[in-house]
């Protein structure tokens, strides 16, 4: 397996990667097992991991950890260090799911990066999964190089709170057929537009406004 080559993987039992990697759609098309199992190891060996990090490296109390944590384990952590390392090339997907391009599906993709922490925990052990996890992920949250934000909404709305501002989402358009969708949201504050998204769903379209107006008021704020 080239990514095993790719990260320098030392492994023993190939037959737990290739579970890593395994879509349920695809277990059922071909009788094999999924990556569930190993997913919901690899998130308790990945939280133990970098609570471990925290409490080495922080002062923080411990609901700053709790939250920091979080976020460094959240759905978009996750999908961009699997991203980074190449992992959703690898994933095997049933006929349908690769039609909807489940190679690029966050919560997938994001899935598969727990199942792989689990099969190199199975593998190796705790120690040379750590030393995995410190050589490839703290990097990236020491340079702050991956957005940690799962809930861009709920910190505009924090934001806007503040102010005392009035905020609304707005659909501008959908396209495409029934199954598949595009939506064009836009975000007003004091009904004045500072954000744009557009996805597959209304949900994950407000989220990118949010996400979008949220970089116009830190620019302003740096401007100003």
């Amino acid at each position: 397996m080239k990514i095993l080559d790719k990260l320098n993987i030392a492994y023993h039992d190939l037959t737990l990667y290739e579970q890593a990697f395994t879509h349920t759609s695809y277990a059922n098309e071909t009788n094999t097992i999924s990556y569930e199992r190993l997913e919901y190891l690899g998130d308790a060996v990945l939280e133990l991991i970098i609570s471990e990090y925290l409490y080495k490296t922080t002062d923080e109390p411990e609901g700053k950890m709790t939250k920091l944590r979080s976020s460094y384990v959240c759905e978009n952590a996750l999908y961009e260090y699997s991203c980074l390392l190449g992992l959703n090339e690898e994933i095997k997907l049933g006929k349908g799911e690769q039609e909807r391009d489940g190679m690029h599906n966050k919560t997938i993709v994001a899935d598969v990066f727990e199942s792989f922490i689990g099969a190199i925990f199975l593998d190796c052990g705790f120690e040379v999964v750590k030393t995995f996890i410190y050589k490839n992920i703290i990097p990236l949250i020491q340079e702050h190089r991956i957005d940690f934000i799962e809930d861009y909404k709920s910190v505009l709305q924090e934001l806007v709170q503040t102010d005392r501002k009035s905020l609304d989402y707005e659909v501008v358009s959908e396209t495409g057929p029934a199954h598949a969708k595009t939506f064009e949201i836009v975000v007003k504050v004091d009904n004045i537009v500072y954000g744009k998204g557009v996805a597959h769903s209304k949900k994950e379209a407000e989220q990118l406004a949010a996400k979008s107006a949220l970089k116009k008021a830190q620019g302003n704020m740096a401007n100003g």
